[in-house]
């Protein structure tokens, strides 16, 4: 009896045993961050991570990871992209997001046929019209593009055929990029001989209509027919800094412009202005133009609109001068414009 006593006791010590080791690991799974779909997963305790979930030709994967870049993401995820492979969003662009997704569309072989004309091409598109233009093909208005039946299948293996039906269209249709423009602003407030980019330029896109005139069936050229704007570019604006290394505000030419009634708030670009055109100098003559004064007025005599004593007066110059930048939108608005193009 004393012997099966012992027995039950080394049992149910064991037993303890057993189980706290068993709760000890159930503890130290809780307390790691995992995440997995179907077999793969990638295990990261680290802080400041995101959920990423790739969705590659119809597989799901989502992990957890802390890259900055779609590209970062795959290569982290050691998911290889081949050539004419498309991901969505770019390789470039930023994960700035949880529960980001990023789609993997996978190239794969396609045929296109023209008549007796077979080109092949891998592509991860499934737009026809698409796909006819990356093998090179021209598909005019009209034209249809359909999914042919592989009838050779041990020749094509698993190729995608699309045949091409030709209407005797002479017109295409095209979508074309529009190129953002380039837009420079002073900044007073940043360092002279510093820039920085205000906002990102987006291209735009248009379609456009082209009509297609031929000689011996060969196309030799092509006509704009008409044009529609999808989406407005938007202009990339670079701020040029403009900031004196001691402030403008004080002295004669502050003074000038200050008593010619120019606002508090337009002093600095006034005063700036000034120095680039004449060194704030009343007497100030172009040798070439003729040009004369503070705000080098061509001919110098419209500054008499402001006051007989225009030739030597600086406070009458600044105060033509001040109606003339009005054109500009006031001050700010011409040192703008001068720092864009050496002249206002």
């Amino acid at each position: 009896m004393e012997l099966n006593h012992k027995f039950k006791n080394i049992l149910f010590t064991t037993f303890v045993v057993v189980m706290g080791i068993f709760f000890a690991c159930l503890l130290k799974m809780a307390n790691t961050s995992t995440f997995a779909e179907g077999e793969d997963a990638f295990i990261y305790d680290g802080a400041g991570a995101k959920f990423v979930t790739f969705y590659d030709d119809g597989e799901k994967l989502t992990v957890k990871t802390e890259a900055r870049t779609v590209k970062e993401a795959l290569e982290r995820a050691d998911i290889t992209i081949n050539d004419g492979d498309i991901v969505d969003p770019g390789l470039d662009a930023d994960i700035n997001a949880d529960n980001y997704y990023i789609n993997i569309h996978r190239a794969r072989p396609v045929v296109i046929r023209d008549g007796s004309t077979e080109r092949y091409v891998m592509t991860a598109s499934y737009d026809a019209k698409t796909i006819a233009k990356e093998a090179g093909m021209t598909i005019y208005d009209g034209d249809e593009i359909k999914m042919a039946v592989n009838t050779d299948f041990l020749e094509a293996g698993l190729t995608t055929i699309y045949e091409v039906t030709r209407n005797g269209g002479r017109t295409i249709t095209e979508e074309v990029e529009i190129p953002f423009t380039e837009e420079t602003v002073a900044d007073t407030n940043l360092e002279t001989g510093k820039t920085e980019v205000r906002q990102l330029g987006e291209v735009g896109t248009k379609r456009v209509n082209y009509s297609v005139y031929y000689v011996d069936n060969v196309e030799v050229s092509r006509e704009v027919v008409s044009e529609e704007v999808i989406r407005e570019p938007v202009a990339r604006v670079t701020a040029v800094g403009a900031k004196r290394s001691s402030p403008p505000a004080t002295g004669t030419c502050a003074d000038w412009v200050r008593a010619a009634g120019v606002a508090e708030s337009d002093v600095n670009a006034a005063v700036d202005l000034i120095y680039h055109e004449s060194g704030c100098r009343p007497d100030a003559r172009n040798a070439h133009s003729g040009a004369y004064g503070i705000p080098q007025a061509l001919p110098g005599n419209k500054m008499a609109s402001a006051g007989a004593d225009w030739e030597t007066n600086p406070i009458t110059q600044i105060r033509w001068m001040a109606g003339y930048v009005n054109r500009y939108g006031g001050w700010q608005g011409a040192v703008n414009f001068w720092y864009a193009h050496g002249w206002y």
